[in-house]
């Protein structure tokens, strides 16, 4: 087995038994980036430093020094996460030549732990899409079917873990940017609760729905990311300043015992048949093991796309104001005033979708518009909060489809604005209420595409949601994340 097709697990055992070297891993997936890379087109930029960071790991080692578990591993880093002296375009015209002069929270503590950055990874254009498709940069395939789309929007970071591009990597979630994705693509994707990762350095979608979360091969590898990336920053006024635990090390394999909800409304009109029978089956299989299975209803739910497109799209015509080609990023070469250079530097530097969000937010937050749009999708979701509340009290986790269907092909839905809203329907309840959810593949459908089953637990109870994801992937036998297909 190639080294790129290791979890980040057991490449952190074969480093510390001295195995292998960080040098040795870095240049196992940059062979595997220069063969498969113009076919996938997961990256954005390629980091020209990473090899030295690999020798930097490996010096400190000979050294003796204690390192972190995850020293020498490579990790790919979503576009819309600030990295200094690294360009950030969050795939878009508007900063095709951004280059940070600070990192984000995240990335200190990656390069504290000497972690090993591969590069920025492609995405729908300031994280609007569910495709990918959206990114100006290029386009981004599904390993697993080279015609299809990995998802979105952190499309790129799902397909190098899926095309081996990469050991980890970082996403961001709004409504189900890292989750349906990493489903798309047969990773394992987690959407930490809101405030336990800080948005220090993320560029700004929706500044009430955005976390910053893992991606890799398997359970314990999003573990053992996710206990190194979250906890209190002060430079994050929604920071939440509790002890946070160390996941990997605590992860537990049982399910006896566990109390599972299974909402009625997951089930409905619009899933397709193969999915919902493979995470019925996934449901099965842990109820044969000792979990207690429980119908739930989240009546809610049926709300939940209307009332996200409000709020996201009322927060990004706000975020997105500063892109004016006064202070920075993209500026229109012509004009006749400083109005007419802000029409036409936000006419030619946003894409389609970013100017459809940025459109509707601003009409719901019109006068006259705000009382009957804008507040009514947020009275709504209180509700859809409180119903998830009522719903822990009675179950653990919650098990649902991440995503309606398996990937549909490129240019198949980006015309049809709806359609490609839809694929959120299972995701976006999550983000709107603040909660930490995880995509684990649940098997292949009929087209020997992935199919993910995500699961859902209270505020802060990451430990749980990941045991359970643990335990069920132990008891599935886990499935192949990289693709044979190059």
């Amino acid at each position: 087995m190639k080294l790129y097709e290791k979890t980040a697990s057991e490449l952190s055992e074969m480093l510390a038994k001295k195995e292998c070297s960080a040098v040795e891993i870095y240049n196992d997936v940059k062979s595997r980036i220069d063969s498969v890379e113009d076919k996938v087109g997961a990256y954005v930029t390629l980091n020209e430093n990473a090899l030295e960071q690999a020798k930097e790991v490996d010096n400190a080692r000979a050294n003796g020094e204690e390192l972190h578990p995850l020293a020498g591993i490579p990790i790919g880093i979503k576009d819309n996460i600030s990295t200094k002296g690294l360009r950030t375009t969050c795939s878009s015209k508007m900063l095709e030549n951004y280059v940070p002069p600070f990192n984000a929270t995240v990335m200190e503590k990656i390069n504290s732990a000497k972690m090993v950055v591969t590069g920025k990874m492609n995405m729908d254009e300031f994280a609007m899409g569910s495709s990918t498709e959206t990114s100006y940069i290029h386009l981004t395939h599904n390993p697993h079917n080279l015609e299809c789309v990995p998802g979105g929007s952190s499309g790129g970071s799902a397909s190098a873990i899926a095309s081996g591009e990469a050991i980890l990597t970082l996403g961001s979630d709004t409504g189900g940017s890292i989750r349906q994705p990493a489903a798309l693509c047969g990773a394992v994707g987690m959407k930490p609760t809101y405030g336990s990762v800080s948005r220090y350095g993320l560029v700004a979608f929706a500044s009430s729905l955005d976390q910053i979360g893992p991606m890799g091969k398997s359970v314990k590898d999003v573990a053992m990311l996710q206990s190194l990336i979250c906890g209190y920053d002060k430079m994050d006024a929604t920071s939440k300043n509790i002890a946070y635990p160390d996941y990997y090390a605590n992860l537990k394999n049982n399910v006896k015992g566990l109390r599972i909800g299974v909402p009625k409304e997951y089930f409905g009109e619009g899933i397709d048949s193969e999915v919902k029978e493979s995470v019925y089956s996934a449901i099965e299989l842990m109820k044969q093991n000792g979990a207690e299975i429980k119908e739930i209803s989240l009546p809610s739910t049926e709300y939940a796309i209307n009332t996200y497109y409000i709020i996201a799209s009322a927060e990004a015509s706000s975020n997105l104001a500063r892109f004016d080609g006064v202070k920075y990023g993209y500026r229109a070469e012509n004009y006749n005033s400083l109005t007419d250079m802000y029409e036409k530097t936000r006419s030619e530097g946003f894409g389609d979708e970013v100017k459809r969000r940025i459109m509707l937010g601003t009409f719901v937050l019109s006068s006259g518009f705000y009382d009957a749009y804008y507040k009514k999708a947020k009275i709504v979701q209180r509700k859809i909060s409180e119903e998830f509340s009522n719903a822990f009290k009675e179950c653990d986790v919650i098990a649902t489809p991440t995503v309606p269907s398996s990937a549909f092909k490129i240019g198949e839905n980006i015309g049809d604005p709806i359609k490609m809203y839809y694929n959120d329907v299972c995701t976006v309840t999550v983000n709107i209420a603040g909660l930490p959810a995880i995509s684990v593949p649940c098997g292949f459908d009929s087209k020997n595409m992935p199919m993910g089953l995500q699961f859902i637990a209270d505020k802060f109870c990451e430990q749980t949601l990941l045991d359970t994801a643990y335990a069920y992937e132990q008891l599935s036998g886990g499935f192949d994340v990289i693709t044979k297909k190059f």
